[in-house]
Formats: C-alpha cells, sequence, structure tokens
C-alpha cells in the first residue's frame, strides 16, 4: 500500500472509530508500528487528528478531509464515472463544474475530447466553475472557455463561495451541471459537509436546465451536515457498478435516471 492510500485509509479509520490504536492498525494493515507512527505525526502535524498516548482521536477535521486526501479514494470508480459523465457533454454546451475530486476527473475526461474543440479560435465548450484547481485544469485547453465565478476559496476543498460568486453565477445560464456531493439519500437529497459550498452549490442548481450527480457508491444512501437541493431537482445520477442495487432502485423510484458504470 502506498503511502498516500494508507494516509487516507488512517483518516478513513479514525472516521468510523473516533480512536484508533497503533499496534492495532499496525497489524490490520501490515505494516510496522514505527510506520504508523509516523503516519500519525505526519497527519497531527496537518491538525487533521489529534495523537494520543499509543494512538490517535479524531478531530472535527477528520470528517471533512481535504481534496489530497479525498483523491486517493475510490480511484478506479470515479475514473469510470468522470469518463461517462463527460460522454453526455455536446459541442457548444455551457457545462457547470462545482468543487469535488469526481468532478475534477469530469473536468480532465473534458480535457481530452477533442471532438468538443470549436472552429479557429472559437471555444467548442463553455465551462462555469467556483472550483479553482479545475479552473487550472482547464485553464489551457484552448477548446473551453473558462468562467470562475468569484469568491471566498476555502482551502480544503479549493471551492470559492460567498456573495461574489453568488453575483456571478445568478447571471448566468447553465446547460448542464455536474454535481458533486458529499452524501446523496434518494428521499432527503444531495449534501455537503460545508453549509457555504452547499449554498454556491444550490444556486448552481437552481440556474442549470439539467442538473447530473456524479457520486460514486459510498455517497449513496447518506446524508451530511448542509443539503445542497432536493432529490428531484437532480435529473441523473452517475455512479459506479459496486452501489448498492436496493439504493439504487431508491433513486430510479424518486424519478432520477441512473447510470451505473
Amino acid at each position: 500500500m502506498a503511502r498516500h492510500e494508507r494516509l487516507s485509509t488512517l483518516l478513513d479509520l479514525l472516521g468510523q472509530r473516533e480512536k484508533i490504536d497503533v499496534e492495532d492498525v499496525a497489524e490490520e494493515l501490515n505494516v510496522s508500528a514505527a510506520t504508523i507512527r509516523r503516519d500519525l505525526d505526519h497527519l497531527a502535524e496537518q491538525q487533521l487528528l489529534t495523537r494520543t498516548r499509543g494512538g490517535a482521536v479524531a478531530n472535527d477535521l477528520a470528517y471533512d478531509l481535504p481534496l489530497r486526501y479525498k483523491t486517493a479514494r475510490h480511484v478506479p470508480e470515479k475514473q469510470r464515472i468522470s469518463v461517462a459523465a463527460a460522454a453526455l457533454v455536446a459541442q457548444g454546451m455551457v457545462v457547470g463544474l462545482n468543487g469535488g475530486t469526481t468532478t475534477a476527473g469530469v473536468a480532465r475526461s473534458l480535457a481530452t475530447r477533442s471532438d468538443l474543440a470549436g472552429l479557429r479560435d472559437s471555444p467548442g465548450l463553455t465551462v462555469v466553475t467556483n472550483a479553482l484547481n479545475i479552473a487550472h485544469e482547464l485553464a489551457v485547453r484552448p477548446h473551453v472557455k473558462i468562467v470562475v465565478t468569484g469568491g471566498v476559496a476555502r482551502p480544503q476543498s479549493f471551492e470559492l463561495s460567498g456573495p461574489l460568486a453568488t453575483r456571478v453565477l445568478s447571471e448566468l445560464t447553465i446547460d448542464l451541471l455536474f454535481l458533486g456531493v458529499d452524501a446523496f439519500d434518494a428521499d432527503a437529497g444531495a449534501f455537503a459537509h460545508h453549509e457555504g459550498e452547499a449554498s454556491i452549490n444550490r444556486l448552481m442548481v437552481e440556474r442549470a436546465e439539467r442538473v447530473v450527480a456524479v457520486a460514486d457508491g459510498s455517497k449513496l444512501g447518506r446524508r451530511a451536515f448542509a443539503r445542497i437541493c432536493a432529490t428531484p431537482q437532480v435529473h441523473a445520477l452517475v455512479t459506479d457498478s459496486n452501489a448498492d442495487p436496493k439504493v439504487l432502485r431508491a433513486f430510479e423510484a424518486a424519478g432520477v435516471e441512473v447510470q451505473a458504470v
């Protein structure tokens, strides 16, 4: 197991158990106790946990991981979702992307689609985003016109939010929004961990003609702190084939088109 995968796993375990023991986790991950101690020390320096004698306990940030740690989770599933989602885009569309590892993957898939190129110097695709990392990813692509919302950046997710972002989005119309979520429940709707991000994402949903949620199966059937929108406001869901079939049937019963890849 690579170090970045081990760090992500430690944070996952801590989120589930609230506290972990060095010796127990070392045996579970088949590595030395010294390795686990170094990993925990590193995560403590990042203020993602609190070290204790012989282990660590969770703090608030452990439940809303920085993007650099989320990137290592469910990688194959997110890659399949990204490619399938990007295939829904046609030339000339205005596409919305909020922040997150899955939507960043959609952005990368869009960047490699040569069929979206426009004529001469005109863009073949317009992307509206409140995510700095996505804007950075697409800014060098000549066939993509980038519109960044503005606002105040949140370091954990690279998302911009606040009145400046609201002002820009209120003047725009989006053909197709790819909505990244922290949780999505068929009965309760789509959620984010942070209320500021939920607010700006809600406005993106309201400005979009069509909303497609992109989320791996681990996020389905769950709820988080701040609701983005109700389930009927989401037209389709692109997820992975490992998602719980019962959960997917609940989304279909709620009127959401489901594509599991």
